[in-house]
């Protein structure tokens, strides 16, 4: 079966497209601007076509709004950008694309770029539309120039999708992409370190749902069929079906302002605005215990340790014993022995190995309690060894190690005893 890029390239499309001629204007422009209130955009290169709105800057979307009021200093700190913190809200790029195919490489086109950025007190949302393959190194130009007063761009996936596409993009037209140095905010790479313990998907369309609060209507289109709708539009010159893919990709752009405001809150004030569920604050105790801020770490895994999610069990027992090994790991880590040894020994009691493990470790080294030590060496071969023959299978090792400190302890109680 013919793939997309096939099919493009029968109509005459090659990578570039410099070698086209400009579209002859055509009777279909007049029934596109009137199906999508867009209007052709003249630049050196030639005419690409746009379609413009505007949202007052705090314009609601779901629980939240599209402008920016929280700090960004933590949110600096985990995109490795320390320009962030400095930068206003109009230095600020939102960014999707809508392509002809959804695995990149050479061939495929971001024929619609929807862009957003903030202009005094409004967020002004511009999709730069492609109405055949020739006008795009228009709609790359009329990108830039858009983007020209910004210094970071905000993306879902972006990083390794609309970026490195539209770099390519701009490449096989000869010249470099101008904000290839933008400071670069993924907020999917954030999403799937703040909710990928409560959240199955992390796309987009549900951190909508889950996280902003908000719904599509049901003039949104799965991003699947994207491509073949391009395609059909360029056989069919009709505009009717493109109304779904505008308001997928607005909705994306918008969507991106309201996450980034959102994440930011979550980031400068973690205790007020992750407290609804302890999974998230466990969440982002490893995110700023990642960071390096273990203070803030330490207080986030003791509220998510103490919420009611874990005291009524309905916290994962994953989730939960990963974050007793972890704050235990810290506060061994700053020589509080006695704290480490409290929650080593909750999780002992849910029979988690690692804590029997860690319990014989501190009797046996430091301690020099051999009697406890083999105690919880035993009692971490007994689990293992009570468990399915599978479970048996993945721990070999673990378990070898187990019988070979067994053998250890049990040699230093005999020497003691003699």
């Amino acid at each position: 079966m013919p793939s997309l890029s096939d099919k493009l390239k029968s109509l005459g499309v090659k990578v570039g497209a410099s070698h086209l001629p400009p579209p002859a204007p055509r009777p279909a422009d007049d029934l596109l601007d009137l199906t999508l209130s867009g209007h052709a955009y003249p630049t050196s290169l030639g005419e690409t076509y746009v379609v413009e709105n505007r949202y007052p800057a705090g314009h609601p979307h779901g629980l939240g709004s599209l402008e920016i009021t929280a700090p960004l200093d933590n949110l600096a700190v985990w995109a490795g950008a320390s320009q962030l913190r400095e930068l206003p809200p109009q230095a600020f790029a939102f960014i999707d694309t809508e392509t002809t195919g959804l695995s990149g490489g050479t061939g495929t086109y971001a024929f619609l770029i929807g862009a957003g950025r903030f202009e005094g007190d409004e967020f002004h949302l511009v999709q730069f539309f492609m109405r055949d393959p020739a006008e795009e190194p228009a709609q790359l130009a009329a990108l830039e120039e858009f983007l020209a007063p910004c210094r970071a761009l905000v993306s879902y996936n972006g990083k390794a999708f609309d970026v490195p596409l539209l770099a390519s993009r701009y490449v096989s037209h000869g010249w470099r992409m101008s904000f290839d140095d933008f400071a670069h905010v993924d907020l999917l790479h954030l999403a799937r370190r703040l909710w990928r313990n409560r959240l199955p998907s992390r796309t987009l369309g549900n951190i909508e749902a889950q996280i902003l609060g908000t719904q599509r209507t049901g003039q949104d289109v799965p991003g699947w069929m994207i491509p073949q709708m391009y395609f059909e539009y360029l056989q069919t010159h009709d505009p009717e079906p493109l109304r779904s893919v505008f308001y997928h990709n607005a909705m994306d752009v918008i969507s991106l302002a309201a996450l980034l405001n959102h994440s930011a809150a979550l980031l400068a004030h973690p205790l007020e605005n992750g407290a609804q569920y302890g999974v998230d604050l466990i969440s982002l105790a490893q995110l700023f215990e990642d960071l390096g801020d273990l203070d803030s770490a330490t207080s986030l895994y003791v509220h998510g340790l103490q919420h009611l999610d874990a005291k009524e069990e309905r916290m994962p027992r994953e989730v939960f014993l990963r974050a007793l090994d972890r704050l235990a790991l810290i506060h061994k880590r700053g020589s509080n022995l006695e704290k480490a040894i409290d929650l080593w020994q909750e999780a002992a009691r849910q029979q988690h190995i690692q804590a029997h493990i860690e319990l014989a470790k501190h009797y046996e080294h430091n301690a020099r309690d051999y009697p406890k030590a083999l105690f919880w060496t035993e009692a971490a071969i007994e689990h293992l060894q009570s468990g399915a023959p599978a479970i048996q299978a993945e721990n070999r090792m673990l378990l070898a190690g187990l019988h070979h400190r067994q053998q250890r302890l049990l040699s230093k109680l005999n020497r003691q005893n003699t």
